[in-house]
């Protein structure tokens, strides 16, 4: 049996811009906006995203999936600035606010993934980035910033409960009460 060809350059291509076609899409539109809307956007016949994503629900997991691989990058990228030097509790931090700002928007795409019971299917990436807030929580620990008894499901806690349907004064300010229960260090006067 012959090793599996990779996709051609022009699919590849055509799949990233379906992605980012759908969640903005989504994100503007609701989950009902269509799939002939979501090809438009894409700059794609509406065959083509079909080849891809053969339904709605298809789509809405890979756009899902797309948002779960981001967050994985973005937490390696932060072990990795830790092994050079950077304070764990400071990328810890840094990290919660993206992953935040991210979540609004792909909220709508969040909840069009509800509403159709669509998951990623790949647990690879969820997996990546569990493994590497558990490496930035227990850098924090061994630097004295992060309580012992804080683990990834208290940061996948937090990041359920975030404001996301708040302006970004609000959702700066909820991180900023929210950090003290992570860290040891004290809130200060002011913040």
């Amino acid at each position: 049996m012959g090793q599996a060809r990779a996709p051609r350059a022009d699919a590849v291509r055509n799949r990233k811009k379906i992605l980012s076609a759908a969640g903005g899409q989504i994100a503007a539109h609701g989950p009902d906006v269509g799939m002939e809307e979501i090809a438009a956007a894409a700059g794609v016949a509406v065959g083509t995203l079909y080849r891809h994503f053969p339904t709605k629900t298809d789509l809405v997991a890979a756009v899902v999936g797309a948002h779960v691989s981001r967050v994985a990058d973005d937490a390696e990228a932060a072990v990795g600035r830790v092994a050079a030097g950077a304070r764990a509790a400071d990328e810890l931090t840094a990290f919660l606010g993206r992953v935040i700002e991210l979540s609004v928007t792909d909220r709508a795409v969040k909840a069009a993934a509800q509403s159709l019971g669509a998951e990623p299917g790949d647990r690879a990436d969820e997996d990546r980035a569990g493994r590497a807030v558990t490496a930035l929580i227990s850098a924090g620990r061994q630097d004295g910033d992060i309580h012992p008894d804080i683990t990834v499901n208290d940061i996948y806690l937090i990041f359920s409960t975030a404001p996301i349907d708040q302006p970004e004064p609000a959702r700066a300010r909820w991180l900023t009460l929210v950090i003290p229960g992570l860290t040891t260090r004290a809130r200060q006067e002011g913040d």
